[in-house]
């Protein structure tokens, strides 16, 4: 019986056995312990590889019968080596199988707790005792609502009055106001005294001096009444 076998068929606990079967942790734990014997296994077949390559090096054409012995040893490590691969490929493809099954067993479990609470939590609710709050609610966001309305609006104080007339009766006012400071605003006069005469100086110069004189004469008159309407409309 191979060590493999015994592992398997002798390896059982007592508990296991009560229960007619192993645990799923027990089983990862068992496959995880043939990885580790396996893989030690292929650590040793490949060291004896090399060895009997270097063995048929060494002897080469001079012991022909030694060389290829030691090749056909080589040969068979090869052999268990790969048979080795396959199983551990295997058992890796079990073990994680194994290990899926059981995430999905205690995700399941967890789901039935889950569902088993939320059956709990909503034994004591009533629907329709929900309804009726939810429509109490309702009620008291749109109170709510209007009466927040209603303090937001503008006070309706005086609205009353025509605003039309309102504004006729202040543009009369302001008219009013604009012809009684053009009454009050005073020209001045014109003075009626020619300019003194300047001897040694031609009468076109003497005209054109005058001409100036009066233009000047005229923009500050212009001047004084634009401040004059200036400070009445201030």
């Amino acid at each position: 019986m191979s060590k493999i076998s015994k592992f398997f068929k002798g390896g059982g606990s007592a508990a296991s056995k009560g229960r007619g079967g192993p645990s799923p942790q027990e089983a990862l734990a068992r496959l995880r312990e043939t990885e580790e014997m396996l893989s030690k296994k292929q650590e040793y077949l490949e060291t004896r590889i090399e060895r009997e390559l270097a063995v048929a090096r060494q002897h080469g054409t001079k012991n022909k019968r030694a060389a290829l012995q030691a090749l056909k040893r080589k040969k068979r490590y090869e052999k268990q080596l790969n048979q080795i691969d396959g199983t551990l490929s295997t058992i890796e493809f079990q073990r994680e199988a194994l290990e899926n099954s059981h995430t999905n067993t205690e995700v399941l479990k967890n789901m039935g707790y889950a569902a088993q609470a939320m059956k709990k939590v909503h034994e004591n609710m009533d629907l329709n005792k929900i309804d009726d709050l939810m429509q109490d609610i309702t009620e008291q966001q749109d109170v709510a609502q209007e009466i927040s309305d209603a303090i937001s609006n503008r006070a309706a104080f005086g609205d009353e009055f025509d605003e039309d007339e309102l504004m006729a009766e202040l543009e009369e006012l302001e008219q009013e106001e604009l012809n009684k400071g053009m009454r009050d605003v005073r020209l001045p006069s014109v003075p009626s005294t020619s300019l003194p005469s300047c001897p040694g100086i031609s009468y076109e110069l003497h005209s054109c001096i005058t001409h100036v004189q009066l233009a000047a004469q005229k923009r500050a008159e212009d001047e004084d009444e634009m401040k004059q309407l200036a400070a009445w409309a201030s």
